[in-house]
């Protein structure tokens, strides 16, 4: 039996198509997701016609426990006029992912990856990172990390993908 490691495995499966060599880029269309959620299962599929901010998050991430509170905001002001704000946890365990969310609780869908599939389907490569999706199923913009002084530009973007 051949074994390969992660370092070997990974490029060779990009280079068969199964991860992206590179991030995913405006234009493309989205890398679709089935995840188990906290109630249900959320799948990328059941929100086309919705423009989608979808985010990259982790219990460990500093950044994200600012983020969140944000992407709350968000979903209760654009919610209702086709924003859908979806948070990928990619905690290994999702007790840590639970305990976050106690001390910092979401209104918004999350779902649960603890094999980092989609975040290698999407070649994400930092915590947090978001990706905004419009109603076609096409990435719109991508977005590393997170700071307070680019909540508009984000906002901006969100309007218009909304086209508001």
């Amino acid at each position: 039996m051949i074994t390969l490691g992660v370092r070997v495995l990974i490029p060779l499966l990009a280079l068969l198509g199964a991860f992206p060599l590179h991030a995913v880029e405006s234009g493309q269309v989205a890398p679709a997701f089935e995840l188990n959620g906290r109630s249900t299962v959320i799948k990328l599929s059941d929100y086309k016609g919705k423009t989608v901010y979808l985010d990259f998050w982790a219990s460990w991430c500093g950044p994200c426990k600012q983020s969140i509170p944000w992407m709350n905001e968000m979903h209760t002001r654009y919610g209702d006029k086709g924003l859908q704000v979806v948070g990928i946890n990619v905690d290994q365990r999702e007790s840590d992912a639970t305990t976050f969310l106690r001390g910092t609780p979401v209104i918004f869908e999350v779902a649960f990856d603890h094999g980092g599939i989609t975040p290698k389907a999407y070649a994400i490569k930092g915590m947090p990172t978001s990706v905004l999706i419009g109603p076609d199923g096409k990435v719109l913009s991508v977005h590393s990390g997170f700071h307070p002084q680019d909540r508009s530009a984000r906002e901006k973007q969100i309007k218009e993908a909304l086209r508001l």
